[in-house]
């Protein structure tokens, strides 16, 4: 049983074993120990502390070691004969509350169309050579970046319930998007087809701004106080199909934006939300538009880019940008 000591504090503490991990060198290749030729490994050791100073508290902090040592003998048992996809299915339960809803939608997407080879191995069975070939039949079916998530969370899971397991896995090269940036000809013609309609003020938004097409969707009146704009809502899709609101997509999301007055005119008198348009709708009535008007064909995110030429060609910093 682990031996509580104390520390300077006056806290009692315990270091209990929890697992090992493989020793790796710069290059990110594990290191091999020339005695025994196998790959060299460091313990990691879960801390313990009881604040009583006590002799109660020395007592108390070895129980709660000694209970951790049991418990991590039932959960290593636990987590051995549990498959992959039993482990991702796990994982996902445990992260529903603060992933978002799109995250945990891909994820169960992934489990039910991808990783045929990987999800009925067992966890403690798997290896780095299983997670390759996994990945390299993905890689036929999918675009890099897909596979690059898929992968994400192969080894979020793996992270949480086989830390020792180092990923070294091969995968495809990041391709270049060609990306089809509109410029000031196209926004005029956009801006002048779409004066009075319920893109304009979205184009607007997102071309001056610039603003996501989920957090356009998601503005209120109340959000906006005279040009300023407070982006700290985003509109996503559920498993159900349903929209809902939700923070930012990113902490660095929640943003102030100013806009020109030109802008701020459109949105004069509107009460409630900005648009009655969901993040779907405004996607493929923006594509529709565009097609009538004879303009190449470019997302609705792309209006972002165009926002960032603008301020680049203003000199504004690109780290502001």
């Amino acid at each position: 049983m682990a031996k509580a000591k104390k520390l300077p504090s006056g806290s009692w503490r315990c270091l209990v074993y929890s697992h090992s991990i493989p020793v790796i060198d710069k290059d990110g290749k594990p290191v091999i120990d020339p005695k025994t030729k196998k790959p060299k490994e460091r313990r990691v050791y879960e801390s313990i502390t009881c604040d009583d100073p006590s002799p109660r508290g020395k007592r108390e902090a070895e129980r709660m070691a000694a209970e951790f040592a049991a418990q991590k003998d039932q959960i290593a048992k636990s987590i051995a004969s549990m498959t992959f996809e039993e482990a991702a299915k796990a994982y996902i339960n445990s992260r529903e509350s603060v992933l978002s809803p799109r995250t945990i939608m891909d994820y169960r997407r992934i489990l039910a169309h991808d990783l045929a080879t990987l999800l009925p191995i067992r966890l403690n069975r798997l290896t780095r050579e299983d997670i390759q070939i996994a990945i390299n039949l993905e890689s036929i079916r999918h675009s890099p970046k897909t596979v690059r998530n898929t992968h994400g969370l192969i080894s979020a899971v793996l992270a949480q319930y086989r830390p020792e397991l180092r990923l070294t896995t091969s995968l495809p090269q990041k391709t270049k998007p060609n990306l089809y940036i509109p410029n000031d000809d196209d926004i005029r013609k956009l801006l002048f087809a779409a004066r009075d309609t319920e893109l304009e003020l979205p184009i607007l938004l997102a071309a001056f701004g610039p603003m996501r097409r989920g957090e356009i969707c998601a503005l209120h009146s109340q959000d906006i106080s005279g040009n300023r704009v407070h982006v700290c809502a985003n509109m996503v899709i559920t498993e159900s199909h349903q929209w809902i609101l939700k923070s930012t997509k990113t902490t660095a999301g929640d943003r102030y934006i100013d806009y020109p007055d030109f802008v701020a005119e459109k949105w004069r008198g509107i009460n409630g939300r900005i648009t009655q348009l969901n993040p779907n709708a405004l996607s493929s009535r923006f594509a529709r538009f565009l097609k009538r008007l004879d303009i190449p064909h470019f997302r609705f995110h792309d209006l972002r880019h165009y926002s960032a030429s603008i301020q680049h060609a203003l000199g504004i910093p690109d780290a502001y940008i």
